[in-house]
């Protein structure tokens, strides 16, 4: 006997939507047949806001969009605004130094965020703990940095607003290896893990073509196979000057750009941060010391008035990947007149119609869901 086809309707507040979203399934039995995404619960009207406040009081905003990793959205933000002012390229190289320091410790959180998230969707308690447990290690470094856990107001437009403070960098080199031990732990945990492969290799399988088509980028990208990584194609702050590898998907237990690889990609993503902040703590040690006229606020202490009327755009590689902004300012202002933000989770969110159309398990439609890592106030903003 055929089964009957009905909808259920997956959120708002659903314990797997990562968010509150609404995506309403059509089902045969289990086997899920269509999916229709229903966004915009948590719009707050930033870009709005954007033109009313200046371009210093705007980073708080910033901050709430992708709330999980709000120093890479800071980072795309602010180089768009001194690009605008003509300040690229004149800040000390220490600020530069700090900002990449600062971002990368903030990458390796977000994605063991998104890796103990995504094993708790999947059954797999002990990850979650144990991804939070090396998370919290990290907050509390950024908290005692920069007096914050989560919204930390840090990258300002022409400068940071701290400093490291006395002996940070020395808790920095004693917590890498500390957190090498565990990610491998984890590894071992989760990607070694018969049921983990079982759920996520060949499960959500996303081609490159519609990758690129609906403009996925970062994890979500690479995991197909393409070495794309702003930090390395268009390459921006001091990044050029930093060695570091860019993993990709191989497709190694399942099928290339499956969930199983996208969770690859990011555990090895943070071992390449980690060497990132390895390098960042030594030229900050030796080559950029603070010296007895280092101010962290560099340049934003100047009057932050477009010299010309312009229109731009910006972007980093954020956790999600590309963050950026295009910033239409007048000349002689110092608020701008459209600000709108690049979101990679709204574009990751949108292949979900087109994945479902092939067909797969409601159980498999979770997985999928969670190895997107979507951010729901940065879709919606």
């Amino acid at each position: 006997m055929a089964s009957e086809a009905y909808l259920l309707h997956m959120g708002p507040q659903h314990p797997s939507t990562h968010g509150v979203l609404h995506i309403q399934l059509s089902l045969e039995g289990e086997w899920v047949t269509a999916a229709e995404v229903e966004i915009g619960y948590m719009h707050r009207c930033f870009e709005k806001h954007a033109q009313y406040l200046t371009f210093p009081q705007i980073i708080p905003y910033v901050d709430r969009l992708d709330y999980v990793a709000p120093l890479a959205g800071e980072h795309a933000y602010v180089l768009a605004v001194e690009r605008a002012l003509g300040w690229e390229g004149q800040l000390p190289k220490r600020i530069e130094y700090l900002r990449v320091l600062a971002v990368e410790l903030n990458r390796i959180a977000s994605h063991l965020l998104a890796i103990g998230t995504y094993a708790i969707d999947l059954g797999a308690v002990t990850g979650f703990l144990w991804a939070f447990r090396d998370r919290e290690y990290i907050l509390q470094l950024l908290e005692e940095w920069m007096g914050a856990r989560l919204l930390y107001n840090f990258i300002w437009v022409g400068g940071v607003s701290f400093d490291l403070p006395l002996g940070y960098i020395d808790k920095i080199r004693d917590f890498i290896p500390h957190l090498l031990l565990n990610i491998s732990e984890i590894e071992r945990l989760l990607l070694d893990n018969r049921i983990f492969r079982d759920r996520t290799a060949g499960v959500g399988v996303i081609p490159l073509e519609m990758a690129l088509a609906y403009g996925a980028s970062g994890p979500v990208l690479r995991a197909c196979g393409l070495a794309w990584d702003l930090r390395r194609v268009e390459p921006y702050s001091i990044y050029p000057e930093i060695d570091f590898d860019i993993p990709i998907g191989k497709g190694e237990m399942g099928t290339l750009g499956d969930c199983w690889d996208r969770t690859y990609v990011r555990f090895q993503e943070i071992h390449q941060s980690l060497r990132i902040v390895r390098e960042c703590v030594d030229r900050l040690e030796k080559a950029y010391p603070p010296g007895d006229a280092f101010d962290p606020r560099g340049l934003s202490t100047k009057k932050a008035r477009a010299r010309e009327a312009t229109s731009l755009y910006a972007s980093v590689e954020g956790p999600r990947g590309e963050i950026g902004f295009i910033l239409e300012v007048e000349k002689n202002k110092d608020i701008p007149r459209r600000l709108k933000a690049r979101s990679p989770s709204f574009a990751h969110l949108s292949m979900l119609p087109a994945l479902a159309q092939e067909g797969m398990w409601l159980a498999d439609f979770v997985a999928l869901l969670g190895s997107l890592d979507v951010v729901m106030c940065e879709v919606d903003r």
